[in-house]
């Protein structure tokens, strides 16, 4: 099987020869992906520093290993929507790089494109945390204007990621605290998962598979995300829910992508620790004919993981990858 055959049967349950991975080298991934960078547009000039295409403007100390946080949010008032400069993602020159990179995939890799989809995160950059959480209560019907625009804007950039033989689509909204999610099932059934599921449609449609990365603890929200249409969820964290529990509820109905949970077993395990979390992680969700995809953490300084630990647990994960039951 070729990488993109081994990806898309572990997320379909139709059996995949191996484990798929996505490692660092000298493991290896089984993707070829494009980043959002790879879709920004080439003629955009910020107009002052730190801003983004969006109008948000961030900042962030030069010690900070994290991409800091927005300080100017452009949309701190809906009277402002209606003249909001929204980014165009019709506007073809966005897609010249995906063109030209396209044709570097010649190991026939599975294609992931990261698409403007970050419902709570965009929502919070534009409007303000504080206007972002409580926007549901206090401005219902603006918030699902909102979303339906940030929606018709993720489909847009979808049906032209199409046109290049993407196989999948991948955002990311952190929709969990440590020990529960930071919304209600009931609102986010109410005002996010209709717009996830009309993305997802879309994208199904048109042949890709849907993947969403989100941390925390998200349990509550993941019958929705299933439902909504969602093949995929990436999950640095595990251990804050229960592998036992993630597998004997969602097991077979979604696919699980996952490191070693990244905040304890990957910082406070032993390399045994590891090995035997990353066995465990393939055994629970990979049971099913497929649904588990291996991974690690890109950004390993910002959450201090050394080299030992990180070829601990790619050594695990490739050493088991045939442990399909």
């Amino acid at each position: 099987m070729t990488s993109k055959e081994i990806v898309i049967r572990a997320v379909k349950f139709q059996g995949p020869e191996r484990i798929a991975h996505d490692l660092p080298e000298p493991w290896g991934t089984d993707f070829f992906t494009f980043h959002s960078a790879d879709i920004i547009d080439p003629g955009w000039k910020p107009k002052i520093e730190g801003e983004d295409e969006w109008g948000c403007v961030w900042e962030k100390l030069p010690s900070d290993k994290t991409m800091g946080q927005v300080k100017i949010h452009p949309l701190n008032s809906y009277e402002k929507l209606d003249s909001y400069p929204f980014p165009d993602y019709n506007n073809p020159e966005r897609y010249k790089r995906v063109k030209q990179r396209i044709k570097e995939n010649t190991d026939n890799k599975f294609v992931l494109a990261s698409i403007p989809l970050s419902f709570i995160h965009r929502l919070e950059y534009l409007r303000g945390h504080i206007e972002a959480w409580t926007d549901p209560y206090e401005h219902p019907d603006e918030l699902s204007r909102l979303l339906d625009i940030l929606a018709d804007i993720a489909i847009t950039a979808i049906r032209n990621l199409a046109k290049f033989g993407v196989n999948g689509i991948i955002s990311a909204d952190d929709w969990g605290l440590q020990d529960r999610p930071m919304v209600s099932p009931e609102i986010f059934r109410k005002f996010f998962k209709p717009h996830y599921k009309r993305v997802y449609r879309i994208a199904h449609e048109l042949g890709m598979l849907t993947f969403l990365h989100s941390c925390g603890h998200i349990m509550e929200l993941l019958d929705g995300l299933i439902e909504a249409e969602l093949d995929v969820i990436q999950m640095d964290q595990q251990e804050n829910m229960g592998v036992k529990n993630l597998a004997d509820r969602f097991g077979g109905r979604i696919c699980f992508w996952c490191p070693v949970d990244i905040q304890h077993t990957m910082v406070n395990g032993t390399l045994e620790d590891i090995r035997t979390y990353a066995k465990n992680l393939i055994d629970s969700f990979g049971k099913f004919n497929g649904g588990f995809i291996s991974k690690w953490y890109p950004s390993p300084e910002a959450v201090g993981h050394s080299k030992e630990r990180i070829d601990a647990m790619a050594k695990a994960f490739i050493s088991f990858q045939t442990c399909l039951s």
